[in-house]
């Protein structure tokens, strides 16, 4: 109780600090502005503290109330002590929440990517389910899907494919899938009717905004110009018009076919490697943030197995917090909703108890 009481005091100092400012800003437009949308981003901190503050005072008197009144007065304060201490819980917890660091990506437009992975051509066939539940997630949200760039199998599958989710909130959402996804099924190519394991992974990428210092010298790009590609490798068009783009210090390697101009399909691939550059800087941080913790959820890393999709069993189990679910084929058409809540949930309570509120 005391680190919230202590951080809220701070919380009203910087405020009353703003509003003195603001009135001795004078015709400096810009500091008024900063100060501005900062005053605007603590009022629901201010509302909140308001309304915490009332209700402890109200608490008080009916506790007052329920030592001396007569036996009606007792009952009737009885009751307003625990209706007001279930009120100050909520405020509590709701305060201990905005007190906690959003992410600052969370806003932003998602680079998803996803590839076949241990299995062969069934490896490429759930690649393309993934992929298909995503799509199906982000339309169900109102979010635009647009292929970047797709390699698929011979039969039917995804080798890799690579796609540009836009909407409000989409990282928010979409940053818990990042790694192995595994599936359990019968493939239709299988006639003795044996279960095969196949995995896929899933990169979930933040787009960078043009204000973020991700700068690459063009010293360490190695950039390469092909003609487009369609499905079974026939040419799409007569010019090369498709890049791929080597990032030498790392080692990365982006592909961009899908828009009609060189010059675009360069922005997209850069694009791509700024995002992916990011993200590992971000992983970096969060690491060295929490080097202890066990589990890191949104961190990205790719060799931790994440969820198994058992279709005998028409169970999905998400391995970071041990949640299963049994409807595999309404999960599978982009019903994923129930399981990011439930690691939304989980996350949020660790950002919490790294913050010091402990439950």
């Amino acid at each position: 109780m005391s680190m919230l009481i202590e951080k809220l005091a701070g919380i009203e100092t910087r405020y009353k600090e703003i509003n003195q400012k603001l009135l001795t800003v004078g015709n400096d437009y810009k500091l008024a502005a900063a100060l501005g949308k900062e005053k605007a981003d603590l009022d629901p901190f201010i509302e909140a503290i308001e309304d915490y503050k009332a209700s402890l005072e109200q608490l008080e008197g009916a506790q007052s109330l329920a030592e001396s009144g007569d036996d009606e007065m007792r009952e009737l304060a009885d009751l307003e002590v625990k209706e007001l201490k279930t009120k100050i819980e909520d405020l509590e917890n709701k305060l201990k929440r905005m007190l906690v660091p959003k992410d600052s990506r969370d806003d932003r437009n998602v680079i998803l990517e996803i590839r076949g992975g241990a299995g062969g051509d069934e490896a490429g066939l759930f690649a393309g389910d993934l992929f298909r539940m995503y799509s199906r997630y982000a339309e169900r949200k109102g979010w635009k899907v647009e292929v970047l760039s797709l390699h698929e199998t011979g039969v039917g599958g995804v080798k890799e494919v690579s796609a540009m989710i836009t909407g409000k909130g989409a990282f928010s959402r979409l940053k818990y899938e990042s790694g192995v996804h595994r599936v359990q099924r019968v493939p239709e190519t299988e006639s003795q009717g044996r279960i095969h394991t196949s995995t896929a992974t899933v990169a979930v990428l933040a787009e960078v905004d043009d204000v973020d210092e991700v700068e690459i010298p063009p010293s360490d790009i190695v950039m390469d110009v092909y003609k487009a590609g369609g499905p079974g490798g026939q040419s799409v068009q007569k010019n090369s018009t498709a890049i791929r783009l080597t990032h030498k210090p790392t080692g990365i390697v982006v592909q961009c076919q899908d828009e009609r101009s060189q010059a675009q399909n360069r922005a997209r691939a850069l694009s791509i490697l700024k995002a992916r550059l990011f993200e590992i800087e971000e992983n970096k941080r969060h690491q060295e943030q929490a080097a202890d913790r066990k589990s890191q959820i949104g961190s990205g890393d790719r060799s931790e197995k994440i969820r198994t999709y058992n279709f005998p069993q028409s169970r999905i189990t998400d391995h970071r917090i041990n949640y299963s679910a049994h409807q595999l084929a309404a999960v599978l058409d982009g019903e994923i909703d129930g399981f990011i809540e439930e690691l939304s949930t989980d996350d949020e309570a660790k950002r919490l108890a790294e913050a010091g509120f402990e439950d």
